[in-house]
């Protein structure tokens, strides 16, 4: 038996430990470039266009007072402002500054480096196995887009 089958684990505690890797390489990330997590994610999900607080809420999956402290520091640290909405002038829209455009850029495209990396030890067809199965995941429990897709890997 080789080392794979002795530690070959069950798909809950394989998905978890992937879980906490990934939140890891992502903290650690987001550290590196002045950023919390949560800020990484929010940049993130605004890098496609600006969002209004409820969306951006349903997204991230926070309550609206947690939002609004988010959005609140990351405006003040200069990445993001919000805007009266064309469509709803009773409602903002949250989007990137030309600096927070500059930082997610930068920010994810070392987090996508990293997180390739995790899979380092399968080969490609390996590679594309496992990418199948986790957007099969991904797909059957609608997870809202919070990291963009790459098609490197």
């Amino acid at each position: 038996m080789d080392d794979v089958d002795e530690e070959r684990l069950g798909v809950v505690a394989a998905l978890v430990r992937c879980a906490y890797l990934v939140n890891a390489v992502y903290a650690a990330s987001a550290r590196e470039h002045g950023l919390t997590a949560q800020q990484g994610q929010l940049l993130c999900v605004l890098m496609s266009r600006p969002l209004g607080m409820g969306e951006l809420g349903a997204t991230l999956g926070l309550a609206k007072s947690s939002l609004t402290g988010l959005v609140d520091r990351t405006e003040r640290n200069g990445l993001v402002s919000r805007e009266v909405d064309p469509a709803d002038q009773r409602a903002v829209l949250v989007g990137l500054t030309a600096r927070g455009t500059r930082l997610v850029r930068e920010f994810y495209d070392a987090t996508c480096r990293r997180v390739d990396e995790l899979p380092a030890g399968l080969d490609q067809a390996e590679r594309d196995v496992l990418a199948g199965l986790l957007s099969r995941v991904v797909a059957d429990n609608a997870v809202p887009m919070v990291f963009g897709n790459t098609l490197n890997s």
